[in-house]
């Protein structure tokens, strides 16, 4: 995949300590961005690196996690069970963000089967 072809919701780095989230998506609502943005931060402030949300061509919600070379603080292992954790417990705000991207910005039409009544 081209990395052309994803686009970046937010992410952090323990490196400058920064925080990015992409204002195309400023229609979010504000607690969706304090809780991606408190996702994001606690993930580099745990295990280091840099964690970045994004979308594939299609629409899905990729996690990406990456170090500096020769960072001997980056925890590889804790990262992948992190993002393990992270994937089940906000399985349903991915799942809706997808549905938000996918919608919003590819234009999908979305059939009655893919919403969740009961979380509307």
């Amino acid at each position: 995949m081209d990395i052309s072809e994803e686009e970046v919701l937010c992410g952090s780095s323990a490196y400058d300590r920064k925080y990015y989230f992409n204002p195309k998506f400023s229609r979010l609502p504000e607690a969706i961005q304090q809780e991606l943005k408190v996702l994001c931060v606690l993930f580099t402030e745990e295990v280091g690196g840099i964690f970045e949300l994004l979308f594939d061509e299609s629409g899905e919600l990729l996690i990406r996690t990456d170090s500096n070379e020769g960072d001997l603080l980056y925890d590889e292992i804790g990262a992948g069970l992190l993002v393990k954790e992270i994937r089940g417990k906000r399985q349903e705000l991915f799942a809706s963000l997808s549905l938000f991207y996918r919608v919003v910005f590819l234009g999908q039409k979305i059939e009655t089967d893919e919403i969740n009544v009961e979380n509307i």
